[in-house]
């Protein structure tokens, strides 16, 4: 089973959508932030910095070093698997990189091409770079998930194509898993992790989580998703020690049941709207990180995000099986909205009962 350690009980982590960081540190999200090895160094230290410098009071990125971070761990952004299978991508300045649409004729993957693409090779660079400079290799980088790739290589008319050529879209998606898999493989055998730059909130937790992203998930119905994608699901969470959906979308209670049926789902996202309790109720041995809206709270006042954060929290049941995280607030957020995520979890882990009993 996963955990949080006594140490970090009640995780909870923020990310901060590049326009915030372009407005409040300067910082622009240009090819050369992914890629250029030195700046890839530079500038993860000086996002450590700015946020330990502004939110230190609550214990956070206390890490001053300068640290061969191969991925932004930092951002929300998963684009690199989408490069790779040929699609264009744009890099902004205060924005993560947009994936663009190749609206391609449905047709299977060439995998081997995927990892001879001037993407790969030019992420294979910078990670042979840092490692020959510093002799080791930290972080990871955000593979996405099958769903999204999908979507990304042949848009929404693979939802037709579902129907009319399942044998086809069967193949293509397990191709596109055998992209993922040899991917994430290479990565983890380098930093030991997969998932940091899906959600930092794994980096708390052990075993090292490995954490599917379903973003399109809320697109497909049920039954959709048990004949194309639970089988990958399935075969990954018997493959891992701790397997994880991404599920950002509102309504990841529909797929409880499904969710349920896999042999181990240890980590949840559960996305902003979700039904905590019945997440809950459906799998009891299951992390769930709750997801708060990065939209909603800039509007709220800090004691409304408190006893919003106390009440989700208390859906939850189990404190020890429990996190919290808001992703890619943007520039209009202030400090003390943050603050008021900070406190409230604070407030929460004081009243845990000893030695990880249940809450009622």
């Amino acid at each position: 089973m996963i955990r949080a350690s006594a140490r970090t009980l009640l995780p909870v982590e923020i990310v901060l959508h590049p326009s915030w960081w372009h407005k409040h540190a300067g910082i622009s999200f240009d090819r050369d932030f992914f890629y250029h090895p030195v700046r890839r160094v530079e500038v993860e230290q000086e996002m450590e910095k700015v946020l330990r410098d502004r939110f230190g009071r609550y214990g956070l990125w206390a890490d001053a070093r300068r640290r061969p971070v191969i991925g932004a761990v930092h951002n929300a952004a998963g684009y690199l698997v989408s490069e790779m299978l040929g699609c264009a991508v744009e890099y902004m300045e205060d924005s993560a990189p947009q994936v663009i649409c190749a609206n391609r004729e449905l047709g299977e993957i060439d995998v081997d091409g995927a990892f001879n693409s001037p993407a790969f090779k030019r992420f294979e660079r910078l990670c042979e770079s840092l490692k020959e400079s510093y002799g080791y290799l930290e972080g990871d980088a955000n593979w996405s998930g099958v769903l999204n790739l999908a979507l990304d290589l042949w848009g929404q008319g693979l939802f037709l194509e579902m129907l009319e050529r399942p044998d086809l879209v069967h193949r293509c998606l397990n191709q596109i898993g055998d992209v993922i898999h040899r991917f994430t493989s290479g990565i983890c055998a380098e930093t030991g992790t997969t998932s940091i730059s899906v959600n930092r909130t794994v980096r708390h937790l052990e075993p090292a989580v490995f954490l599917h992203s379903a973003c399109s998930l809320t697109m497909l119905p049920e039954h959709l998703y048990e004949e194309f994608l639970l089988p990958l699901d399935v075969l990954w969470s018997q493959e891992h020690d701790a397997f994880g959906i991404h599920y950002c979308g509102t309504d990841p209670h529909r797929f409880a049941k499904v969710f349920a049926r896999l042999p181990r789902l240890a980590f949840l996202d559960v996305g902003w709207g979700g039904n905590v309790a019945a997440l809950r109720a459906a799998l009891p041995e299951t992390f769930l990180n709750i997801r708060l809206s990065p939209v909603e709270i800039v509007h709220q006042s800090p004691d409304s995000i408190r006893r919003l954060v106390r009440d989700l929290v208390r859906q939850s049941g189990n404190p020890w099986l429990t996190g919290v995280c808001c992703i890619n607030l943007d520039d209009t957020v202030g400090d003390e909205t943050i603050g008021a995520v900070f406190e409230a979890v604070a407030e929460l882990r004081a009243e845990v009962p000893a030695k990880g009993e249940k809450t009622n």
